[in-house]
């Protein structure tokens, strides 16, 4: 089944009459003063993004509330790359654009796809991932996408997955929660039958214990336009600045290996025709996560534990 809507979509927040500049990670200096400066000195950018904390593999948090995931990992590569201290924080999924156009932060990373709704608001990067949505229900349920009507299923609200249910399955019961794991939690409990969810999310999540009396329904269902990108306020100098990073990144291999350790692959062949830009130098950085309010700082070197790292499968 093919629908033209993308993965997390339909979410519009009026953009300011006036853009103001970008506020940076320590308050202090506004990120395009640095855009200016860092050509001429040794002082870093600063930037701020935000990410949701509930997305696994993308972004989610371990044991310890540590921000962790591949989003983290890529961002941490992309922020080296540009020479740029970075900062990223936790933000509910609903308030990532509408928080990103306030100015309490420079930038998005959290699956979301590149969407004609969204790029009236924002501005996107380069791809750096694409993915596609199952049905999953419970094993030996005789469910499928041509029986849904009147069945309760559950999706994440405001993604690619809920829009699909509500326009190619409207007369389904269909039930939003703000964030995959509460969707996850009536799954288990037997209050839906079924859940529409992003391809990566829902194959981890069938890979737990958890998920494991469940299965994927079906094939899965393809979008015209599947591709993640990095959120930013429209006109932003920063959007230049990490398409060229993301460039060198999958020129120096560096792209391949963060993706491959936790899709079993190289790249898809989707992020392998992504457009590219110019690149950059190479250089460090010292990122600091912010988990929902409290000050935790991480280094930015440490590596995933290899049990945190796995495979998602691809058909």
């Amino acid at each position: 089944m093919i629908s033209s809507i993308t993965k997390k979509t339909l979410w519009l927040a009026p953009l300011s009459a006036a853009m103001l500049m970008l506020a940076g990670c320590n308050n202090s200096t506004a990120p395009a003063e640095n855009l200016d400066a860092d050509a001429t000195t040794d002082t870093p950018m600063n930037i701020k993004i935000a990410t949701e904390s509930s997305y696994k593999p993308f972004s989610y948090t371990d044991a310890d509330g540590k921000l962790i995931g591949y989003e983290i990992e890529l961002v941490d590569a992309l922020c080296a790359q540009m020479q740029a201290q970075c900062e990223v924080i936790s933000q509910d999924w609903d308030g990532l654009i509408p928080g990103l156009n306030a100015q309490k932060f420079d930038a998005a990373i959290a699956g979301m796809s590149i969407t004609p709704e969204r790029q009236e608001v924002v501005e996107f990067s380069d791809p750096y991932f694409y993915s596609g949505i199952i049905l999953i229900g419970k094993k030996g349920d005789n469910l499928s996408l041509d029986g849904l009507q009147g069945q309760p299923i559950a999706s994440q609200r405001s993604t690619v997955s809920s829009q699909y249910l509500q326009d190619e399955h409207a007369d389904a019961d269909i039930k939003l929660y703000d964030t995959q794991d509460n969707a996850y939690l009536d799954l288990l409990s037997g209050r839906v039958r079924g859940m529409m969810s992003d391809k990566v999310t829902g194959t981890d999540w069938l890979k737990t214990e958890a998920g494991q009396d469940y299965e994927v329904k079906g094939d899965e269902i393809s979008t015209n336009d599947d591709a993640m990108g990095i959120a930013f306020r429209k006109g932003d100098p920063l959007v230049a600045k990490f398409n060229a990073a993301l460039a060198e990144l999958k020129a120096n291999g560096t792209y391949d290996q963060i993706t491959g350790s936790y899709f079993g692959t190289s790249s898809t062949a989707a992020a392998n025709s992504a457009v590219v830009n110019s690149s950059v130098g190479n250089a460090g950085v010292d990122t600091v996560v912010l988990v929902e309010g409290d000050d935790v700082n991480i280094d930015d070197n440490a590596t995933i534990a290899a049990e945190e790292q796995f495979e998602t499968a691809t058909n």
